[in-house]
C-alpha cells in the first residue's frame, strides 16, 4: 500500500468522538479518483461478488457455494497480487476486504476478467469484519501485504499490526493457519516481528524474517524498490494448538 497522497489532518481523539469504536482505525478516508471503468465495475459488479458488511458471523459455505480453506486478504489496494495468488490457488477461497473504492473497483474489474470463482470482497473497516464476521478457528490463512507503513511516530498507533489485532486474528486460525505479512518499510517489519513474536497462540516459521514463498508473487513495485536497494520483509507466523482466550 502506497503512502497517504494527502496530508492526514492533525490528531484527534477517535474514540472519544466515537464512544461505540474500539479500535483507531489505520486508514483514513481521502478524496481519491476514481475512473471510469472502476466506478462502472462497482455499480455492475457489486452486487455479483461483494458481500456487505454485517454484526453477525459469515456462512461462508453461502457466500462461495463450496467448503474449502478461506484465506483472509487484508487491503488488497488495487488488487493485482490477490488476483493472482487466488488463480494460482483455485482450491482456496480468498476473502478481499479493502475501504477505498477504487480498490474495490479495480477488484470487481479483475474478478470479471479472470473468471474468478473463488474471491469476495467485503468493503470495510478489516478489524470490524475480523471481530464479527470470521468465526473463531475457521481461517486457513491471513494475509497484509504492504499495509500503510504511517512512517511518522506520532501516526504509529494508526498502524494496522498491533498487539491487539493480531491476537484477535490468532483467535479466528485454526490450528495450522497462517498469518503471512510483508512490508517494506524496515521500521515497520520490526514492530511487526515484536509484535507476532508477542503472540503466544503464533509460532514462527523461520529464525526472524523468512524468504518470500513462491505464492506471493514479487509486485512492479517492489521490483523496482529491489533494484533501487530497498528492502522488503516477509513474515510468517502459524497458529499454535494453544487455547485463545
Amino acid at each position: 500500500m502506497s503512502l497517504p497522497d494527502t496530508p492526514v489532518a492533525p490528531d484527534t481523539d477517535e474514540l472519544a468522538a466515537q464512544p461505540n469504536r474500539t479500535h483507531i482505525r489505520s486508514f483514513v478516508h481521502r478524496r481519491s479518483h476514481i475512473t471510469q471503468g472502476q466506478q462502472e465495475a462497482l455499480d455492475r459488479l457489486t452486487a455479483q461478488w461483494a458481500i456487505p458488511y454485517a454484526a453477525q458471523r459469515l456462512s461462508v459455505e453461502t457466500a462461495f457455494g463450496r467448503t474449502a480453506p478461506l484465506i483472509l486478504e487484508i487491503g488488497f489496494g488495487m488488487g493485482e497480487t490477490t488476483e493472482k495468488i487466488a488463480l494460482s490457488r483455485q482450491g482456496d477461497n480468498f476473502l478481499g476486504v479493502e475501504v477505498f473504492n477504487a480498490g474495490v473497483g479495480s477488484m470487481l474489474k479483475r474478478i470479471e476478467a479472470s473468471g474468478l470463482q473463488n474471491l469476495r470482497i467485503i468493503q470495510h473497516d478489516a478489524v470490524e469484519v475480523v471481530r464479527d464476521m470470521i468465526a473463531p478457528a475457521s481461517l486457513a490463512g491471513v494475509h497484509i501485504y504492504f499495509p500503510d507503513p504511517w512512517p511518522k511516530k506520532r501516526h504509529h498507533k494508526r498502524r494496522l499490526v498491533q498487539p491487539a489485532f493480531i491476537h484477535l486474528l490468532a483467535s479466528r486460525l485454526a490450528p495450522g493457519g497462517y498469518i503471512h505479512c510483508a512490508t517494506d518499510w524496515e521500521n515497520y517489519a520490526e514492530q511487526m516481528l515484536e509484535v507476532l513474536s508477542g503472540e503466544t497462540l503464533l509460532t514462527n516459521t523461520a529464525e526472524g524474517y523468512a524468504p518470500r514463498p513462491d505464492y506471493r508473487p514479487q509486485t512492479k513495485f517492489e521490483t523496482r524498490g529491489l533494484r533501487l536497494g530497498h528492502g522488503v520483509w516477509d513474515l510468517i507466523f502459524v497458529r499454535n494448538d494453544q487455547i485463545a482466550s
